[in-house]
């Protein structure tokens, strides 16, 4: 028997939750696990800022928990962004350029759209202002006139 502490294990995330932080890094082309993560968290923050109903919920059950944790701690605005503003909203929080914030929002939501499917992918643009879909890399369809 020893009386040495057990150390504690460096990763404290999930298996899932790691695959998906690959995923955007690769998505992202990101020098680092920590800077897809930073991406991760500004983007699933502010979704979680602008994604109500059964949508957020549905979403939250298909990501792994700590991007689901980021995703629903957040309280919906009461007036939700357009995708451009969203975008301009997350490069103010962040301090970034307009430019990589579209592109952190484009590697975060290719992800997101891959753990969501597509079914609830388009119930989520269906819910959410004009804009998102290119941000989820899918084309802008506006109804017929």
């Amino acid at each position: 028997m020893t009386d040495r502490p057990t150390p504690l294990p460096t990763n404290l995330h999930g298996a899932a939750y790691e695959q998906m932080l690959e995923k955007v890094r690769y998505e992202g082309a990101y020098p680092t696990r920590e800077r897809a993560e930073e991406a991760v968290h500004l983007v699933l923050s502010g979704l979680g800022r602008q994604l109500t109903g059964d949508e957020r919920v549905d979403l939250a059950a298909r990501l792994p928990f700590e991007a689901a944790r980021v995703l629903t701690v957040q309280i919906p605005d009461t007036e939700p962004l357009t995708g451009w503003a969203f975008v301009k909203d997350l490069a103010a929080r962040s301090g970034a350029s307009l430019a990589t914030t579209r592109w952190d929002t484009g590697s975060v939501f290719a992800a997101v759209a891959a753990y969501a499917g597509p079914d609830l992918t388009t119930r989520i643009l269906r819910g959410l202002p004009g804009g998102y879909a290119l941000l989820f890399g899918r084309p802008e369809l506006t109804p017929a006139a």
